[in-house]
């Protein structure tokens, strides 16, 4: 497969860098994507793909009649780090010619309509890969691109309520709890599309033959809990929330309200770390606690760990557990992470444009320094580059910009 040349910024995810006499630079450099603006989880595809060296070439649509500051805020969304973008009235069929010949032009193409939005725009996989065999298509849904629901609206919400997940999450004997829109909209969606761009990609380098990727978010959640339903298959779960050795049913793998009214998380599911659990709480010579699965014993191990953990502060909790096994952690809210000690020793989390925000992942050898992305673009802000990339002349440029037919950034 021939790839695409590289962005010509050399800034942020697309940096190269020299280490030791060698060059470096991420895994998927070379690599160009085209993504179809849009909301959640494709953004965070589009952004992966970017922190792992891609050129990412977001397709937004037009603001005309904002003011130059109010663009400048664009600048500060964390999923659009390391993109570019080109803004276009996908209305108007020059615009759509412009954006069809960009695709077939590239290596990857994402985007998150409803099934067969992109089919009316005359960019559907059957046009597209006549033109271009190697490309990979990936398309992101809730309900998948068949089926009963594939043309209904939903959220994370809707997708993990049909996928079994959502059910299985929440206290005993109250609703289920609904875990931000991670499992969906993010691990069952996003990243699942990921995961099938890169497998298709190996098979294009080899094959020269592209893909559709059909990625949905009630198929991705349920495989995220491939194991829960394993367990529920051989007997070992019960089908109800908050009893359970995963689910905070069991007391030694939940969380417990400190001094301070804060939490710590306790995860000693294994003997010897249950062991130095007991002894961090100094509880180690109860005798109801030398049965740890006797589930008889539950409530009131919870009742003895509850009352334990409450009478320090979550801090001192962190310090008489450091250097045990006893799977004790600290509880941090979204502002304390990323000051933590070992958020810090990791340098987990980066900030760009005055935003803080987790830092690329996962970490490559031959990218050990792992730049910052830079700041994602302002809406249309590669515009005229992009469009003088594909071969048009200057005058037409002009043209398109004037006749609304492409936006650049205070237009």
């Amino acid at each position: 497969m021939a790839l695409s040349s590289a962005c010509s910024r050399a800034e942020g995810s697309r940096y190269t860098n020299f280490r030791n006499g060698l060059v470096m630079s991420k895994p998927l450099a070379g690599i160009k994507v085209i993504e179809m603006a849009g909301l959640g989880p494709c953004p965070f595809a589009g952004m992966l793909l970017a922190d792992l060296g891609a050129r990412v070439v977001r397709v937004d649509r037009p603001r005309f009649n904002t003011p130059l500051g109010a663009c400048e805020a664009e600048r500060k969304e964390v999923l659009g780090r390391g993109k570019e973008s080109i803004s276009v009235d996908l209305k108007n069929p020059k615009s759509l010619q412009m954006i069809r010949k960009l695709i077939i032009g590239s290596d990857v193409l994402i985007e998150g309509f409803r099934p067969k939005v992109m089919e009316r725009l005359g960019l559907g996989p059957e046009i597209l890969l006549k033109e271009n065999p190697s490309l990979i298509y990936g398309r992101m849904t809730g309900f998948g691109q068949s089926g009963p629901y594939s043309t209904r609206a939903g959220h994370d919400i809707n997708y993990i309520s049909l996928s079994g997940a959502l059910a299985a999450i929440g206290e005993k004997d109250g609703p289920p709890t609904i875990p931000l829109n991670l499992l969906g909209d993010f691990g069952g969606g996003g990243m699942l599309l990921v995961v099938g761009v890169l497998a298709a990609l190996l098979k294009a380098k080899t094959t020269s033959q592209g893909e559709v990727v059909d990625a949905a978010m009630v198929d991705g959640s349920a495989l995220m809990a491939s194991m829960i339903y394993g367990f529920l298959g051989q007997g070992l779960w019960e089908d109800k929330r908050g009893v359970n050795l995963l689910d905070g049913g069991a007391p030694f793998y939940s969380t417990y309200k400190t001094k301070d009214d804060k939490y710590i998380a306790v995860g000693a599911l294994e003997p010897n770390f249950y062991r130095d659990l007991l002894v961090v709480l100094g509880l180690s010579e109860d005798e109801d606690w030398q049965s740890q699965y006797d589930r008889s014993r539950w409530p009131v191990m919870r009742a003895k760990i509850a009352k334990a953990v409450g009478e320090k502060t979550r801090d001192e909790w962190e310090i008489i557990s450091e250097g045990t096994d006893s799977c004790m952690t600290p509880v941090l809210s979204l502002r304390e992470a990323p000051v933590h000690h070992s958020a810090i020793n990791r340098e987990g989390f980066v900030e760009i444009a005055g935003i803080t925000q987790p830092a690329m992942a996962p970490r490559f050898s031959g990218d050990p320094d792992r730049g910052a992305p830079h700041t994602a673009p302002m809406i249309g802000e590669n515009t005229e580059q992009i469009i003088k990339e594909l071969g048009y002349a200057e005058d037409d440029i002009d043209s398109f910009l004037s006749e609304k037919v492409a936006y650049r950034p205070g237009d």
